[in-house]
């Protein structure tokens, strides 16, 4: 499977989040949710000054995925997984009186053959209408969610989204935006945000994106019969880096200096644990940290020594992620590779929330406001 990419060069299709007809309420209780091939996932929350405050949240592994790679359909038995999870959700949904949500699934039900009867049996069973989401747009709220992790100082930004079925990357450059406002315009790549008082702002430019078809599943998935350890993860490294090799900025050596990565991802979460040695996650920690690439490798090397085995019964990597955590630190390695920084900046944040804050935007119910 090739890579999706822009018609034209440049070409991120901004769509406008529907508007209230009523009068927002600041109170108001907005939901997002997040069907992967991997997770189904859900914050709750409620907008607070420029940003929103979770007031409940839900994530549980579904692998909706499982078998897609041979099959080209969801399974049965993975459908049924993840409309159990999806049942939380609803009750969560109700229980907390949400009144605005956007509720999406991504890569599998994008290319499974079947993805349309299971979500109209999501909602006969559990009573809540999913929308499949475009490539461009899971990468578009990938970067608002980043928007408060981007420093002053970055003048190309690289923002990196490893999900279960696909990786979306977005390349931005901010050199024209005044460095005091370089993480409000990231922000306002959401089209159908204006500023409170209504004045121009600069803009921040999207360079190039890409969404490859290779997430921690499927990447998984390819090398499913190689049995040695080390060379499916070199294999898996490899695999991915040549799925790289149109998307522009790759084309062309870039300065150090002013370039930025994030990346959001349960694997770059999971590695920014096990650097810090955490015994239980602590998000506060996690969230914002910047890892150097010898960090990253480090960790990386000491999942590759503890094996599959010692990866399992590893706390930082738990049961349900020991079966992915080489195939998106492949994916990781292989980024970190082909770029000019040595350094990575951690978001534990992503399509929730863009979802919520792209749907508090377009109500008016967050401040503009500096980060």
């Amino acid at each position: 499977m090739a890579p999706r990419r822009p018609k034209g060069a440049g070409a991120f299709p901004m769509p406008v989040e529907p508007p209230r007809t009523d009068k927002p309420d600041p109170a108001s209780m907005y939901a997002a949710l997040d069907l992967g091939t991997n997770s189904c996932r859900m914050l709750i929350a409620q907008p607070k000054g420029n940003q929103f405050h979770v007031v409940d949240s839900f994530s549980k592994s579904v692998q909706l995925g499982h078998g897609l790679e041979r099959t080209g359909r969801l399974s049965r038995g993975s459908m049924d997984k993840a409309i159990q999870a999806l049942k939380i959700c609803r009750s969560k949904i109700r229980n907390r009186n949400v009144e605005r949500m956007r509720l999406v699934a991504t890569e599998a039900c994008r290319r499974a053959s079947n993805s349309k009867q299971f979500l109209d049996k999501v909602h006969r069973e559990a009573g809540l209408h999913l929308e499949i989401i475009t490539p461009e747009e899971e990468a578009r709220l990938a970067v608002i969610s980043c928007a408060p992790l981007v420093s002053t100082k970055t003048e190309q930004l690289l923002v990196v989204d490893i999900g279960g079925g696909s990786t979306e990357l977005v390349w931005i450059d901010l050199s024209r935006v005044p460095r005091a406002d370089r993480p409000r315009a990231i922000m306002r790549l959401h089209a159908g945000f204006t500023p409170a008082d209504g004045s121009p702002f600069p803009a921040a430019r999207v360079v190039d994106w890409i969404s490859v078809p290779l997430g921690v599943a499927t990447l998984r998935d390819q090398f499913y019969d190689v049995r040695n350890d080390a060379a499916r993860f070199a294999l898996m490294s490899w695999f991915f880096e040549e799925n790289l090799q149109d998307f522009a900025p790759y084309a062309k050596e870039q300065a150090r200096e002013g370039f930025q990565i994030i990346g959001t991802s349960g694997t770059i979460t999971t590695v920014a644990a096990s650097h810090l040695g955490l015994k239980r996650y602590d998000r506060n920690r996690v969230d914002g940290l910047r890892m150097t690439s010898d960090q990253i490798d480090a960790v990386i090397r000491s999942y590759l020594v503890m094996g599959p085995e010692g990866r399992r019964t590893d706390p930082r990597i738990g049961r349900d992620r020991q079966a992915l955590i080489m195939s998106g630190s492949a994916i990781l390695q292989a980024l970190l590779r082909v770029w000019p920084t040595d350094r990575l900046s951690v978001a534990d944040r992503g399509l929730r929330e863009g979802l919520l804050y792209a749907q508090m935007c377009a109500d008016g119910v967050l401040e503009d406001g500096p980060y």
